[in-house]
Parts: C-alpha cells; structure tokens; sequence
C-alpha cells in the first residue's frame, strides 16, 4: 500500500475541496482522511494502490472548479488504521 500527506495551499477553503477529495479518494478506492487546517490550507492522507494513490494527487494539483491551487507540499506518511475515507474538523 502506497500512502502520501498531501498539504495544499491556496484558495481551497470554503470552495469545497474537502467533500471533493473525499468524493474523488471513494471512487478511486483510497483509504485516508482529508480536513482544513488553521492556516487556511487543506491536508490529506491518502492510502492505496500507487496508481490510484497518484492520480489523487494529479487530481489535487487542480482540485474543484472554483479552487486555485498554488502548491502542495508531499511527503510519504504511514498508511491510516482504517480502510475508508474519513473527514475530520479544522486541525
């Protein structure tokens, strides 16, 4: 299982970009878990096989259509404890 923390910065808070990624991470079938951070930037871990784990993160490089993403900061992590996808509260 291949498993990446993706920090994304822009204008992705209060566009959607949580319940998007949470939507595209089921229908690729990745376990992990998405939520806003204080400093205005979107965290996520996302866990998987490496195809589907690398689309995720070409996907986010976009994100939604009314997001602008300007990086994402990536970084192999620890796969989650659990197998679905999860949102959690600002952290």
């Amino acid at each position: 299982m291949n498993c990446k923390r993706l920090i994304i910065s822009g204008r992705v808070q209060g566009v959607g970009f949580r319940d998007w990624i949470a939507v595209k991470a089921t229908e690729l079938g990745l376990a992990g878990w998405v939520r806003n951070r204080i400093d205005g930037s979107v965290e996520t871990l996302i866990a998987g096989d490496i195809a589907a784990v690398e689309e995720m993160s070409r996907l986010c490089r976009r994100g939604p259509r009314m997001a602008t993403v300007v990086s994402i900061e990536e970084d192999l992590a620890d796969p989650p404890d659990h197998f679905d996808f999860r949102r959690y509260p600002t952290g």
